[in-house]
């Protein structure tokens, strides 16, 4: 008897890799080059900890590779898709980078740097970079529901962490684990309809309960903002510090839990929504009470709970719709790892894997403020678009520059959009779920 061979597939975020560097484009350059303004990296003092005295300070000396050649390898690493160190250090050397010159150092001297550089200095340019981006003006809503709702919050934000991948064992202090070194945990902040990062944290415990980080995001969320969660954050004692900052949230109810109802706000054959309390043991106590949306999708009551008491403020539908749309940043985190190759490391330190995702987290902000003037001239929303499509995108648009067919990124992705795919195909679960939600809802 034949035996079937069943082929094994492979790790999604482990695909073949290209082997050669993207061309480069003037355009996206410029983009990048104008958030990491010589004005943003010039005023910086690189400075290290003492390896024998981690209490002082040491400021680095400015050698060839200054901060704003670190930066625009890192960088160029991420959003040219370089695949090593080896390969960018011929790039640096032959053509130059973001602008820089080119420049003769030798991959050695590369990743040394790289193991050194103060972590937190790259964090400050992601920050200043965001800000400079939300300065640029909102995107579009989703839906004209979306524009008076986005008025009352300060800030309606995603939550999510993501546990990095294992880590080369290259430098003496890594092979002196044992097991495989995950490269620690990742919480990342991103607003709510146009994905760009917000606010980030790091832990170097890959382990790290997301409980443990609920204090900083807090610190992180104006008064007055809205942040969706997942479970990760369920806590009676998170709910009333929330309600007490005058915080809002957004999250899923976890089963099995006591609740009791307080009042029915309003009902239909397939919702419910009601006010209620939980914590109703003294050993888990809530003291302050909660809204729970519950709708019956397709056979299975999803609820959806929220400190969110007013339905004009945040209607029930709104309430399901948020909770549903958490999962974008799970898109965001695959997006960064397959496509801008967050899931391999450069190198095997610690400091240059925060680096890495430093790096990638700014070329991402970029790349969705230009998604975001796409979707403006197409007219579209901003989720139509499938920013995978628009990187990918880039190389022929650079074709196009040098067959004098184009001048214009943005105008040559709207003009093309069909072609190369930019705008989602309206597929039958997309009619089903509008369908789904005309039924229990009443309005499209």
């Amino acid at each position: 008897m034949a035996h079937k061979h069943t082929r094994s597939r492979p790790h999604a975020e482990f695909r073949h890799r290209s082997q050669l560097p993207m061309p480069a484009v003037e355009e996206v350059e410029q983009r990048l080059m104008d958030g990491l303004s010589p004005s943003l990296l010039a005023p910086r003092q690189l400075e290290r900890r003492a390896p024998r005295q981690p209490h002082r300070l040491i400021r680095m000396r400015q050698r060839l590779l200054t901060l704003p050649i670190i930066v625009a390898i890192m960088v160029s690493l991420v959003w040219r898709r370089v695949p090593s160190i080896a390969e960018v250090q011929k790039v640096l050397a032959r053509e130059g980078l973001l602008g820089r010159a080119p420049l003769q150092v030798s991959p050695q001297a590369i990743t040394k740097r790289l193991a050194v550089l103060p972590a937190a200095v790259m964090g400050q340019l992601l920050a200043e970079v965001c800000a400079r981006l939300q300065a640029q003006g909102p995107p579009t809503v989703p839906h004209p529901r979306w524009a008076p709702v986005r008025e009352r919050f300060s800030l309606m934000a995603l939550v999510d962490g993501s546990t990095r991948e294992a880590l080369r064992k290259k430098t003496e202090v890594l092979r002196e684990r044992e097991g495989l070194v995950l490269g620690g945990k990742m919480m990342v902040m991103v607003e709510a309809f146009s994905h760009r990062p917000r606010w980030q944290l790091y832990t170097e415990d890959a382990a790290a309960n997301d409980k443990r980080l609920a204090t900083e995001i807090m610190a992180a969320v104006p008064v007055g903002g809205l942040w969706v969660c997942d479970l990760g954050f369920f806590s009676f004692l998170c709910f009333d510090d929330l309600t007490k900052q005058q915080q809002f949230f957004v999250t899923r109810m976890r089963e099995k839990i006591a609740d009791r109802t307080v009042q029915v706000l309003s009902q239909g054959a397939s919702y419910r929504d009601e006010m209620i309390q939980v914590g109703l043991y003294r050993s888990h106590p809530c003291t302050q009470p909660l809204r729970m949306v519950s709708v019956l999708w397709q056979g299975t009551w999803d609820r959806s709970l929220t400190n969110v008491l007013d339905p004009q403020q945040l209607s029930a539908r709104q309430v399901c719709e948020l909770s549903r749309r958490r999962w974008r940043i799970e898109e965001a985190f695959a997006l960064t790892k397959r496509v801008l190759d967050l899931a391999y490391w450069w190198t095997g330190s610690t400091t240059a894997v925060q680096l890495q995702r430093y790096a990638t987290l700014i070329f991402y902000a970029v790349l969705l403020t230009l998604c975001q003037q796409v979707a403006e001239v197409l007219g579209a929303p901003l989720e139509r678009l499938s920013v995978e499509r628009v990187f990918r995108a880039f190389y022929h648009y650079s074709r196009a520059v040098q067959r004098g067919e184009a001048d214009d990124l943005v105008l040559f992705l709207a003009e093309h959009a069909k072609l190369l795919g930019i705008v989602k195909r309206w597929r039958k679960h997309h009619r089903e779920r509008q369908q789904l939600e005309y039924l229990i809802w009443g309005d499209p």
